[in-house]
Parts: structure tokens; C-alpha cells; sequence
């Protein structure tokens, strides 16, 4: 019979993950009993994906305000620190920026306006149109930012996150000012040693601070890179991680590699297929109507099976039906175009029956897919799997 259903995402529901779990054996034992209580079959190439919070919660790799302060202290000097281009979130950096305020004298916050890098508004953009001023080149006191936009709370979180950042910030002990531009270089008129803390746009940013003249460059990346004390640590730094509790946060995990292909392995031995595995994070996708962009992880999945290396490499089959075989309808145009695909090569870039697919990493779509599935809440669903995703139309 033939197939009618295409691409198939479950979430899977798995038991609350500890530190020193087995994850790799929960993780197969998970999927084995939904296939066996759902009634569907394992097959070659699906794809078994596990959010990157348990992996880490697994490893234990966590880290408490006071390492992170130890580690800010001595990479960049524990005195006056320019703190540039921070995300806005209670979730992504409050309790970082508790630990870096910890470890310093005076912080000069420096905000990226009218929103942060991941589309987070403190301003706007119509009241930031009418008032003249010039976000590229305007640099803004706080005086300044509140006598022309006054107080912003956040859409979703009624957050006023310039006075919730300046106040951990007291409460840690360290004296604060904040302002507002978008050229790094500003900084450095307040401060030679720079904590930035963009996620995407890091590298460049290090390397304009350092032509400029900066004396300590470090990024959210450079902090936690190796353990302090009894911490834990990954080659992202703080970069990835999240709020576990008011005073510890769960940093993103390392050595997924090993994990994956742990999860590859069991289920070869287990079913006698050859699965994808993945771990993710945020999915790259952009809310249309708050603005922001989900993907405030270094990477949406930093570990996979080879299987998932690579771009699609698909056609347009409403091109092919409305072009090369318009002429044709019912069988002929299924079997004409199923004949195509079959034909298709091996790289279809530039060719313009592949205009209009997903020139993205699979990774990053497959990510997004299980982030929108497995969701931030409480579905209890930290697996997903996927079935059909590299099936096409001729098969």
C-alpha cells in the first residue's frame, strides 16, 4: 500500500532526569516503550532527538553565582568592567550577571536599543522613530534614555529590565551605570576591560574591542571554560546556559558526542536500525508578532550522528508542476515528477527547480522542529522523535 503520511514528530515522555542518570539508557528505553505502547515501527534514518537540558542535568554540569564571580575576577580583573550588549532575560542572564557584578567593583552596563541581539524591545519603534533619535550613532545616558522613553516593561514578562539588571547589580555590591549605544567601541570611554556578552555576533564584537585599543577583552564564551573549584564548565562558557535556581545556573552540555553516538549504538543493538540522534537546544526561528528570535543557545544542536550533516537537497515540486510538466496531469505528473527526483543530482544549488527550499543546515531545521514540539513547559516530552524526515515524494 502506498505511503500517505509524510514527516512524523512525537514527543516522548521520559522520566524527570537527575544528575548521574543513565540518560542514553533511558532515552532508548523511552522510545522502545512508546513504539511498542503507540504501535509504530523504528526504521533507518529516524531520528531520535534530546533537548540539550537533560543532557546537562544528567552530566550535573551546573554552576553556582560565586564560581562564575571567581572566574570574572580573575580573567578580568575584579575592578571597573564594561558589560556590553547582554541579552534581556531573568531565564538566559540574571544569575549570570549576579556572578559577574559579584566579581567586580563598578559595572558599566552598556544596552543595545531599540532591542537586544535576540529582538527583545526596551524601546519602541515607532517611539523611537518620532523621537529623532539616531540608534546607530547616539549614545544615550539612562537620564537621557528615561526623560525621552521613560519606563518600557517587557511585552511578555512586564519586566523594566534596565532597572531590574542595575539592581542585582547593586545588590551584589558593585556599583552601576548604565547606558545606551551599539557601537562597541563606546565602552571603551568608560572602561579598558570588556565583558561582551552578544551570543551571535561575539567574534566580531572581540575583534573591533581589541583594534580599538581595549586592554581585557572577554565574552560570555571565555567564562567557565574549565571547572572552578568543583563547577562545572563547557568550551561555550555561559554562553547556553540557564537559571537552575536564584544562585546556580545550568550550563549548556559537553561531550554530547559521545552521547549521541551512545544512543546510536543501543538502538542498532536493540532494533537492528540505523538511527539519526541529535541533542538541541533553542530552535532558529522568529516570533512574528513579539519579535524575537528563539535561538539564544551558541548553536541549536551541538552534538549529532552523521546522518545529520549537511543541507537538503530537495526540489520544488510546485515548480516542477507548474514548469516542466505543466503540460501534464494525474499519473503522468506523479510519475514524471517522481521519475525527476529520482534523476535529481547530488547538489542542486543554483538550479532554479530548487528555488524556494530551505537552504539551512538540517540540524538547524530538525532543532526547530523538535523545540516546537517538545515545547518549554510541561509537556514531560524532553525526546522527540521523528520519523520520514528524508523521505520525498518519489519514495
Amino acid at each position: 500500500m502506498e505511503r500517505t503520511v509524510g514527516t512524523v514528530s512525537r514527543g516522548i515522555r521520559a522520566p524527570i532526569i537527575r544528575q548521574g542518570d543513565d540518560l542514553a539508557a533511558i532515552v532508548c528505553e523511552s522510545v522502545l516503550n512508546a513504539s511498542k505502547a503507540e504501535g509504530f515501527a523504528i526504521r533507518d534514518k529516524d531520528i531520535i532527538s534530546v533537548t540539550e537540558a537533560v543532557v546537562a542535568r544528567a552530566q550535573g554540569n551546573y554552576a553556582t553565582v560565586d564560581d562564575i564571580a571567581a572566574d570574572v575576577k580573575a580573567k578580568l580583573g575584579g575592578g571597573h568592567i564594561g558589560v556590553i550588549f547582554p541579552i534581556l532575560s531573568r531565564n538566559r542572564f540574571a544569575i549570570c550577571l549576579r556572578g559577574i557584578a559579584r566579581g567586580a567593583k563598578k559595572i558599566t552596563l552598556m544596552l543595545s536599543y531599540p532591542s537586544d541581539e535576540v529582538g527583545n524591545h526596551l524601546i519602541d519603534m515607532d517611539k523611537l522613530d518620532e523621537s529623532g533619535v539616531n540608534p546607530y550613532s547616539d549614545v544615550l545616558t539612562l537620564e537621557k534614555y528615561r526623560a525621552i522613553f521613560g519606563e518600557n516593561k517587557h511585552t511578555f514578562t512586564g519586566v523594566d529590565y534596565v532597572d531590574y539588571y542595575s539592581t542585582l547589580i547593586r545588590e551584589e555590591g558593585a556599583e552601576v551605570e548604565v547606558i545606551f549605544a551599539n557601537n562597541a567601541k563606546v565602552i571603551l570611554d568608560y572602561t579598558d576591560c570588556v565583558l561582551n556578552c552578544d551570543i551571535h555576533t561575539r567574534a566580531r564584537t572581540k575583534r573591533i574591542l581589541r583594534a580599538a585599543g581595549a586592554k581585557i577583552v572577554c565574552g560570555l564564551d571565555d567564562i567557565l571554560t574549565a571547572p572552578v573549584g568543583n563547577s562545572g564548565f563547557n568550551p561555550y562558557g555561559l554562553l547556553g546556559s540557564n537559571k537552575a535556581t536564584e544562585t546556580t545556573v545550568k550550563l549548556f552540555p559537553r561531550d554530547c558526542d559521545k552521547f549521541v553516538a551512545d544512543v546510536q549504538a543501543r538502538m542498532l543493538a536493540a532494533t537492528g536500525k540505523n538511527v539519526e540522534v541529535m541533542v538541541y537546544g533553542d530552535g532558529a526561528f522568529k516570533d512574528p508578532v513579539g519579535k524575537i528570535w528563539e535561538l539564544a543557545d551558541p548553536v541549536v544542536s551541538p552534538a549529532f550522528t552523521s546522518g545529520l550533516n549537511g543541507t537538503p537537497n530537495e526540489v520544488k515540486l510546485k515548480y516542477l508542476a507548474d514548469n516542466n510538466f505543466a503540460h501534464l496531469s494525474g499519473d503522468e505528473l506523479k510519475s514524471a515528477i517522481s521519475a525527476y527526483i529520482k534523476e535529481k543530482g547530488d547538489n542542486l544549488v543554483g538550479q532554479m527547480e530548487s528555488q524556494g527550499t530551505t537552504p539551512r543546515r538540517l540540524t538547524d531545521l530538525i532543532g526547530s522542529l523538535c523545540d516546537l514540539t517538545s515545547g518549554s513547559g510541561d509537556k514531560g516530552t524532553p525526546i522527540v522523535f521523528i520519523q520520514g524526515y528524508f523521505d520525498n515524494y518519489a519514495q
